[in-house]
């Protein structure tokens, strides 16, 4: 039964993880070119629409309930399985949200380190 605790955290995890990453990204995409902002208008106003960004907040607290996930995976399961499988199946998750929600271009080489990297977590859970 810890077992199945400890992959559900993990997936837990990972889903969170990914939603904050995705939204995060949306939010500095709304955001603009930073560099430029700041050369233009100063760091006050990079800050200023930042924290006026909805989609900011959503991926803060996505992130937020990724890490207390995290804690609960740990006390279920060892830090060796639970930190590796969590960070690399966020990796496959990003390429996949990206893809699908940001419209990213993903190339074929991080689609063959993906598929690399679940063979690891693979590995892992065998």
């Amino acid at each position: 039964m810890r077992h199945l605790y400890t992959w559900s955290g993990i997936l837990v995890v990972v889903f969170f993880s990914v939603v904050g990453d995705i939204l995060i990204a949306r939010a500095m995409k709304q955001v603009g070119d930073v560099h430029a902002i700041v050369k233009h208008s100063g760091v006050w106003t990079v800050v200023g629409r930042v924290l006026s960004n909805s989609n900011f907040f959503l991926g803060v607290t996505a992130m937020a309930v990724a890490f207390f996930s995290l804690l609960f995976a740990l006390s279920w399961g060892d830090v060796s399985l639970v930190a590796p499988a969590a960070a690399s199946l966020t990796f496959i998750g990003n390429a996949f949200a990206a893809k699908i929600f940001l419209h990213e271009r993903v190339d074929r080489r991080r689609w063959i380190a993906a598929v690399l990297v679940a063979g690891g977590v693979a590995l892992l859970a065998g």
